[in-house]
């Protein structure tokens, strides 16, 4: 009787031993587990009548990114022939206008939506600015372009170029006067991206 007690009792230390092995394992495993993927990611835009702006929120909804709004330290004139006649010069020259302020840990982005307005088929000054002034090497880079007739024009390919070694996508343009009803396209656009994984 007593050899039988003695018994059971070693089974149930061995069973209660057991248990506790496969929580310290489970616990162990659980800590070994990869981080989360989810990549970080930073919409940053220039707008002038406030359509780029616009799909700038729109992007910052769908994609919960942190949001960056490219200003030149001077502002362009309000009159839209002043402003067409300095954005003219401005990008007959190559002109780079200085920045207000800049992005402060831009390494830590993965992901990196670039808006402008389509001035005379490219990107605005500012933008080539921003661009040209971090080292976006391996960073994926989405363009995005507001418009009234004249989409992508060649943005893209000035994109790649002031963006060395980053992965520039072919991006989206938007109508200016439809952008208060883009959140439907904003949303599939950047859904059939996949980047937010």
């Amino acid at each position: 009787m007593r050899r039988w007690f003695t018994l059971r009792i070693k089974m149930k230390i061995k069973s209660i031993l057991l248990t506790i092995m496969t929580i310290i394992a489970t616990g162990l495993n659980a800590g070994a587990q990869t981080p989360s993927t989810t990549k970080k990611i930073l919409i940053a835009y220039f707008s002038h009548s406030g359509n780029t702006r616009e799909i700038a929120l729109q992007i910052q909804e769908v994609t919960g990114g942190d949001v960056f709004e490219i200003v030149p330290a001077d502002p362009y004139p309000t009159d839209y022939n002043a402003v067409v006649d300095q954005a003219k010069k401005e990008l007959r020259v190559d002109y780079r206008p200085p920045l207000k302020a800049k992005v402060p840990n831009m390494e830590s982005y993965d992901v990196v939506f670039v808006g402008s307005p389509n001035w005379w088929s490219t990107i605005a000054p500012p933008v080539m600015t921003f661009l040209s002034s971090y080292n976006l090497t391996g960073k994926t880079i989405v363009p995005f372009i507001t418009h009234e007739g004249s989409r992508m024009g060649k943005s893209v390919q000035d994109v790649k170029r002031l963006s060395p070694g980053a992965k520039v996508l072919d991006g989206q343009s938007f109508r200016g006067h439809d952008v208060k009803d883009a959140r439907d396209d904003v949303r599939k656009w950047v859904g059939d991206m996949n980047l937010l994984k």
